[in-house]
């Protein structure tokens, strides 16, 4: 079962203001990866990650071919780490949309002032250490 602790909450929530913003893994349908910082990644709720999409290049193209991805969590400075699997659905208009739009960071709000973005939801399947210990897996 995947039920996020309150540590991971909070490491998430404040990645971007504790400078260690997190890093979003993709692979499209055939295979090309992708890597880049996302730096909107927010514990959604204790099954979910979510974050604003505002560039719209390679990891969303990605995702829409292949929605499995990994986001990773590291902060040197706490020593916490996780890496979070799961799979990401792309909301470009409605009421997802507009939650994860609402709880997004202002920072990352502020660059794109023309909310073009998307919200992504991350349904979690497996949450493991750096090592690959599996902390939590879905049932």
């Amino acid at each position: 079962m995947i039920d996020l602790t309150d540590e991971m909450k909070t490491a998430l929530n404040s990645a971007l203001a504790d400078r260690v913003p997190c890093i979003l893994a993709t692979a499209s349908a055939d295979g090309k990866p992708g890597i880049g910082y996302r730096g909107s990644v927010m514990a959604y709720d204790g099954q979910n990650l979510a974050y604003w999409e505002r560039t719209r290049r390679g990891g969303l193209e990605n995702i829409l071919s292949s929605p499995y991805v990994i986001v990773m969590y590291r902060n040197p400075q706490t020593r916490q780490a996780w890496k979070f699997f799961g799979r990401a659905t792309v909301h470009e208009d409605g009421d997802i949309r507009e939650q994860i739009m609402a709880r997004t960071v202002q920072a990352e709000l502020d660059r794109d002032p023309e909310r073009r973005g998307s919200g992504v939801m991350i349904e979690l399947d497996r949450v493991e250490t750096m090592g690959g210990e599996v902390l939590q897996a879905k049932d």
